[in-house]
């Protein structure tokens, strides 16, 4: 029995957990979104562009820091070239290396977008005060 409710507690846990990040992606999705024309999966992908030294990387290693998969990811960098905020060049060592850099215009919307963003993580995450 004792094998059954701890395996139990774990199921419960895990939906909670799912439940609470599906709760703040909505939020994150619609503030960005409104705010700032993004997508949360295009503000993820800038994020790491941008807390990076150089804010340049590779596709293939910015798939591997991320949720997304490859073809995902190829679809939120081909939207964010056209809105100016990335830009993809190949690699000069290995021509089937794609290189994402992030633009001024990339830069400045994320900076924009950061403060939407970590104001509904703080709404959202911060624990109510008792």
């Amino acid at each position: 029995m004792r094998g059954m409710e701890a395996e139990s507690a774990l199921i419960t846990r895990w939906q909670e957990l799912l439940s609470s990040y599906n709760t703040v992606a909505a939020h994150l999705e619609r503030a960005l979104q409104d705010g700032h024309g993004l997508t949360l999966s295009d503000f993820e992908t800038l994020d790491r562009l941008v807390t990076r030294d150089c804010e340049k990387r590779r596709m293939q290693e910015l798939a591997a820091a991320m949720y997304l998969s490859q073809s995902a990811l190829s679809r939120t960098v081909a939207r964010l070239e056209k809105q100016g905020l990335v830009v993809r060049s190949h690699c000069v060592d290995d021509r089937r290396g794609i290189f994402v850099e992030l633009t001024e215009a990339g830069r400045l919307r994320h900076a924009e977008a950061r403060t939407t963003h970590l104001s509904v993580l703080a709404d959202r995450l911060t624990p109510a005060q008792a």
